[in-house]
């Protein structure tokens, strides 16, 4: 087993820069797995939108899900999630699938050699680098009739607008 080193929330606050991460990097580029559910029964997606920062005095990230995902569906009967963050290229062919292929069909962790590991009540992966685990504060619908940049809707043809959670996060696990 991975041994990971914790970090309590109030560590995150008195250093956010413990983590040592480029949000734009790590999400944008390296993308990561959002995960819901429980060690019993879970379900995994890749994501590489998403935020991290400081809100409502907490450390917090922003996760954005399409409803017709499988894996909303966990988050929706959740209080917590988690956000693994995979380090280079080695997990990206695992990224890959994770983000083409419904755990309705499929044991995703089970095709791509990951091992789901729980975290403070929250399933995340063992062979990540980073993970987060984040506890739902508020939750919302990209709405077309808000968009100011109407540009944004070219993410949208099929009107599938994302759900997001805003989430603290309680804890961050790096592996040592």
């Amino acid at each position: 087993m991975a041994e990971f080193k914790k970090l309590e929330q109030k560590d995150l606050m008195g250093d956010p820069s413990v983590l040592k991460v480029n949000p734009f990097e790590l999400i944008g580029k390296e993308w990561y797995l959002i995960t819901g559910g429980n060690m019993e029964h879970y379900n995994t997606m890749t994501a590489s939108w998403g935020t991290m920062g400081i809100f409502w005095g907490k450390p917090v990230v922003n996760s954005f899900i399409r409803p017709q995902r499988y894996t909303f569906e966990f988050l929706e009967q959740g209080e917590l999630f988690t956000l693994s963050f995979f380090r280079g290229e080695t997990y990206r062919p695992a990224l890959n699938f994770c983000g083409s292929h419904s755990g309705r069909d499929y044991d995703k962790a089970k095709e791509c050699g990951l091992t789901a590991r729980d975290f403070d009540g929250a399933v995340g992966f063992e062979e990540a680098d980073m993970v987060l685990v984040c506890r739902k504060m508020y939750a919302y619908d990209i709405k077309p009739e808000e968009m100011i940049d109407k540009g944004i809707e070219k993410w949208y043809p099929e009107h599938d607008y994302h759900h997001c959670y805003f989430a603290e996060v309680q804890s961050a696990y790096l592996k040592k």
